[in-house]
């Protein structure tokens, strides 16, 4: 059987024939797609659609990569493509041309992992010299500023002066935390058997018990899953962080859904698994800004007023120690950030 999909058009660029790889691809049967033009069925470039042109019209053959083609309500498809000019058979008269299509939608998707890992480990040094630069000027600042205030005791207005080496201290004292926050990545994982549904359910009460009001976090497990070999605590910062963000962009009103599912014969970080575990966290608030969509797992970008922009750096360090996966998307009403988690063979 053919892995790739191949179909088989008319002159007019009508279906007339679809391999059962094809009727997958398409998520569409032979019967539906025979007599009807390509265009109806998928939307794709006009480079594409001049190339089926020119091979009617001048019997030319065409070799397309990275093609997108859209299906009404379902996800782009990335494809290879290749056309060529046929001569009828006799069961087919009416054929014209061969359209195979490969998808590389799995090759884009290692390839996007790849460089996000690189972007990550080297996202992850510079904060770790940053951080360790600027902690040792904060202590001495901090020290200086105390100090200073013990000195400004005996002047007659020392309560106003006061206010001033207080503002340096808590200042300093919120840039410590914040130094050892991005440092916080590089301790030693402490592994052992975890369950992902305590995990999440964690998580839940965390959220209820700060959105009491108009939040709404629904459940939606597959309760037949193993245990994961993980650090348990890692696991619920990286949980909290994206479900609190969400929270945080729904102003605490709105529902966020928290799904559990197997998936098989997965490759995660160059490594083919058997079994891994996918937790969705899906939100119905406003979706990520275009302007940060594309960098929100950068160290210090926040799309929020007054967000450190560590919540999702974090989450993706400690989802990527774990040898998993962390993907995202949006769009205004729904927001859904996708962990994959790998299950190691006993």
């Amino acid at each position: 059987m053919l892995s790739a999909a191949v179909l088989v058009l008319d002159a007019d660029c009508r279906v007339c024939y679809v391999n059962p790889a094809a009727e997958n691809l398409l998520a569409c049967s032979l019967r539906s797609l025979f007599g009807r033009p390509l265009n109806a069925t998928v939307q794709f470039g006009v480079g594409l659609q001049a190339a089926l042109g020119n091979a009617i019209a001048n019997n030319w053959g065409y070799t397309g990569q990275n093609i997108e083609l859209r299906r009404d309500g379902r996800e782009i498809l990335h494809v290879d493509c290749t056309v060529t000019p046929v001569e009828p058979p006799p069961n087919l008269p009416a054929a014209r041309l061969l359209l195979e299509l490969r998808p590389i939608d799995q090759q884009l998707k290692a390839h996007r992992e790849e460089r996000l890992i690189e972007q990550q480990l080297a996202n992850r040094e510079l904060i770790r010299n940053l951080a360790h630069e600027i902690k040792n000027p904060l202590g001495g600042i901090r020290g200086a500023a105390q100090l200073l205030e013990r000195e400004l005791v005996d002047l007659p207005n020392a309560p106003a002066l006061k206010e001033y080496t207080q503002v340096i201290i808590k200042e300093a004292d919120r840039l410590q935390d914040l130094m050892q926050r991005l440092l916080s990545p590089h301790r030693p994982m402490q592994p052992g058997p975890t369950n992902i549904h305590e995990i999440l359910e964690r998580v839940r009460s965390l959220l209820l018990a700060e959105y009491p009001g108009g939040l709404t976090v629904r459940r939606d497990y597959d309760t037949s899953l193993p245990e994961l070999v993980a650090d348990r605590e890692q696991l619920i910062q990286a949980h909290l962080n994206i479900a609190r963000n969400a929270a945080q962009a729904m102003d605490g009103q709105g529902e966020i859904v928290l799904r559990t599912r197997a998936v098989r014969q997965v490759t995660l970080a160059k490594k083919r698994y058997r079994l891994a575990i996918e937790v969705q966290i899906e939100d119905n608030g406003p979706g990520i800004p275009d302007a940060i969509r594309e960098k929100m797992f950068y160290p210090l970008v926040s799309g929020r007023e007054g967000g450190s922009g560590l919540g999702l750096t974090l989450a993706q360090s400690f989802i990527q120690q774990h040898q998993g996966t962390i993907e995202c998307d949006s769009r205004p009403g729904r927001t859904c950030f996708t962990l994959c988690l790998p299950v190691e063979e006993a």
